[in-house]
């Protein structure tokens, strides 16, 4: 994917269901350390709960392998299925869900905790701010110091970062570019330093 939904801020949002209060927390999570942290932190904000069931979206909304799950003791299939369920369904990335349950003393039966598991992350995701996330390919290139700012100008007018500078007799420049915009770049970099600047792929 180019480009790809993600959270702007975190969302909480609560529900009282027979008596058990569901807290749904939703928070951006870039990559799967990022999400198990976030997870451990509703835990120990919420020790008292009886479930902490978690699903994750960690990476873009089509990495399976960045996916993960979790139900914490309910029964099989009835919060983390469906809490992932609900996320996916989102196309948001980089994103994970913690629902806390404090039990009431009512049993819910397994389609009432499918629906108010997965209920509760809707409701929050109906809340969710996003901003779009481009993808970005890593390159290096060596710079002259006198075209350095003419060279930091172009990537910032191609929606670029600069990942990291070097400064030797030449600057030797790490940068990523949004996929769609490297033709673009190389064009310009070549007319720009009469094509001695070369791009070369990152790795």
């Amino acid at each position: 994917m180019e480009s790809w939904l993600i959270p702007v801020a975190p969302v909480e949002v609560s529900a009282e269901i027979k008596k058990s209060r569901f807290i749904t927390f939703l928070a951006h999570t870039d990559g799967v350390a990022a999400a198990k942290a976030f997870v451990e932190q509703i835990r120990s904000t919420h020790p008292s709960a009886r479930h902490h069931c978690w699903a994750w979206v960690a990476g873009a909304p089509d990495d399976s392998q960045q996916l993960g799950f979790s139900d914490d003791g309910e029964p099989a299939g009835t919060a983390g299925k469906p809490i992932l369920a609900q996320l996916q369904g989102s196309g948001v990335g980089e994103i994970t869900a913690v629902v806390v349950r404090y039990y009431g003393g009512v049993l819910l039966g397994t389609g009432g905790l499918v629906k108010a598991y997965g209920g509760g992350v809707s409701d929050a995701l109906a809340q969710l701010t996003t901003q779009r996330k481009m993808a970005l390919r890593s390159y290096t290139l060596r710079c002259e110091y006198g075209l350095l700012a003419s060279v930091e100008g172009l990537v910032a007018q191609t929606q670029g970062l600069i990942v990291s500078s070097d400064y030797q007799d030449v600057v030797l420049l790490t940068i990523a570019l949004p996929p769609s915009h490297i033709d673009v770049f190389r064009s310009r970099l070549a007319d720009m330093s009469r094509g001695s600047i070369q791009l070369f792929p990152f790795g």
